[in-house]
């Protein structure tokens, strides 16, 4: 396996020393020592504490803290101790001084702050490890928030992301656990996911399909992009006014029922799943907010989750198999999203397993429901039968959990399964449409036809081989009995099949012909003129009949027509 740098340049560097006196500190010294590579050993043993874990990644700074944010979604590869440790992971650094951010924008926008905004606020709004926020006013008055990635953090993420790929094989070469977790795949899906948040315009763009899929919905509000001051490390965005959604009791002070809130997120939820193909995938109190109207708005579109229409319609399958006790759908489903494998699992006992764990659940209002007993009985499953869960899923799983803490917080007698069955309904009916089928058919006739222009190729090639050379297949049989001669019984009749073909195209082809060689006169049932080109196409279909009668013939007698 390459890596984008030498194990000799990497010890030069001082942030290399850096992390090896951080893992000191905290305790883990032997395994410093062990990835430097002063032993080969392979180590068995597990991760240290988790506690110590959190506390190294959090002292190393904000790419490790988003590696950390990273693994605590990965609860197919993590145990759940460690998991719940790394959720506490927190990004909130202090914001950087408003001279560079001042910079970092006449820079990027190409004016002066004073030429770009009415006013702007120093002191940040929010800040976090790889942005923060300035609330400003445009010169219409229109209030906005500024979200600006930090000057020169993409430039310390990409140092941090070399020293990871060191450690990840150093970790991968002496703990069994590296190799099982996939250790520097888990680097290179941080470095995927992180340059994505990094980029201003793929959020931008994000808020803008929200933006389409819910312009007909009235109680959700997404945020209106200002394109003309958005670049790839600026977002300017509508500011939104709004209450936390965990602030139960102040909105009940503005005459709103949280439980209407609830629901309003769990329809959401269900939306973006079963109609948009796009969910916010981090819907945090922070990130929810309430408008005085009642409606719910979203915010903070840095980490997202992409769902294609087969994905949606599996997803679909699921819940209203759940929803309806019927376990063959819910199967079927998960073979479909190829998280389960028949050949390599018992899936008897996975169905039951399966069963056992969602029945206690049916029925239930989120405020009799403990997500963290659902999420633990899940991820006991996914450990015992070995399922490897894509990102997106993982995703999916943890949007889940926290749409339905938020719907708890607030209260709501609501049952999550109850809510999106009329979507998961929509969706599957939606996906039997005449226009649906019709673009399948479509798709699929497309792909026929690139066969179809394949054939001649193919047949040539075929005809040359039977021609130049001897055919050869190798079977691998077991309780045939005497195997050889029936597949060189199939295998004449095939090649005198194609030859009988071949002579009936032959013959049409040189009848058809107008051009004719050695014209002369017989004096056959009258004064005849015919030609040599005639009587080899004759003597093409005479052929190619007998020998279509001999193959028609002897298939009847094998008594295997």
């Amino acid at each position: 396996m390459r890596f984008p740098f030498s194990s000799n340049r990497i010890r030069g560097i001082r942030h290399f020393g850096l992390i090896s006196r951080v893992l000191i500190k905290h305790g883990m010294g032997e395994i410093a020592d062990r990835m430097k590579g002063r032993t080969t050993t392979r180590i068995k043993s597990g991760l240290p504490d988790p506690v110590r874990i959190r506390r190294t990644l959090e002292e190393l700074g904000p790419s490790f803290i988003k590696l950390g944010q990273l693994m605590s979604t990965r609860a197919d590869l993590f145990p759940s101790e460690y998991i719940d440790e790394l959720i506490k992971l927190q990004d909130q650094v202090p914001p950087v001084p408003f001279d560079g951010i001042r910079e970092l924008i006449e820079t990027e926008l190409g004016e002066s702050l004073p030429e770009l905004f009415a006013s702007i606020e120093e002191t940040a709004l929010a800040a976090a490890s790889v942005a923060q926020v300035h609330t400003a006013r445009l010169k219409t008055g229109e209030k906005v928030a500024v979200k600006v990635i930090r000057p020169g953090i993409e430039k310390r993420i990409r140092k941090d992301i070399q020293v990871m790929y060191y450690f990840a094989a150093r970790f991968e070469r002496t703990f069994d656990l590296g190799r099982v977790v996939g250790a520097v795949n888990l680097v290179k899906e941080f470095e995927r996911t992180i340059f994505r948040e990094l980029d201003m315009l793929i959020e931008a763009g994000n808020i803008e399909r929200f933006s389409k899929s819910f312009q007909d919905v009235d109680e959700i509000y997404i945020p209106k992009v200002h394109w003309d001051y958005t670049s790839r490390s600026i977002l300017v965005m509508e500011h939104i006014d709004g209450i936390k959604m965990d602030r139960v009791q102040e909105i009940k002070d503005q005459g709103i029922d949280p439980k209407e809130v609830a629901m309003i997120g769990l329809r959401s939820f269900s939306r973006q799943l079963m109609e948009a193909g796009i969910f916010h995938a981090d819907p945090h109190p922070g990130n929810t907010l309430v408008m005085s109207d009642g409606r719910v708005s979203l915010v903070d579109f840095g980490i997202v989750g992409y769902l294609d229409e087969e994905t949606m319609m599996q997803i679909a399958h699921l819940f209203l198999g759940f929803s309806e006790h019927d376990y063959d759908m819910v199967m079927e489903a998960f073979e479909s999203a190829g998280l389960v494998n028949p050949r390599a699992m018992d899936m008897k006992n996975f169905r039951t397993d399966l069963k056992d764990m969602a029945e206690p659940f049916y029925g239930r209002s989120l405020k009799t429901i403990s997500v963290k007993d659902v999420y633990d009985q899940v991820m006991r499953l996914v450990f015992k039968y070995r399922i490897r869960l894509p990102r997106n899923l993982l995703l999916l799983f943890k949007t889940f959990i926290q749409t339905e803490a938020l719907g708890k917080i607030l209260g709501s007698d609501a049952s999550l399964l109850e809510v999106t069955k009329p979507y998961a309904t929509r969706l599957l009916q939606k996906g039997l449409e005449a226009h649906k089928v019709i673009k399948n058919v479509g798709r699929d006739a497309k792909l026929f036809g690139g066969y179809l222009r394949q054939v001649p190729h193919l047949a040539h090639g075929l005809f040359k081989r039977l021609a130049t050379e001897a055919p050869q297949f190798e079977i691998s049989h077991a309780g045939l009995e005497d195997p050889s001669k029936k597949v060189e019984n199939s295998l004449n009749r095939l090649t005198l099949g194609i030859v009988t073909a071949a002579s009936l195209i032959a013959a049409s082809l040189i009848l058809n012909s107008t051009r004719k060689i050695l014209v002369f006169k017989v004096d056959f049932f009258g004064p005849q003129t015919i030609s040599l080109t005639d009587l080899l196409g004759i003597s093409g279909y005479i052929i190619a009949t007998v020998l279509g009668l001999w193959l028609f013939f002897s298939i009847i007698r094998s008594g295997k027509m």
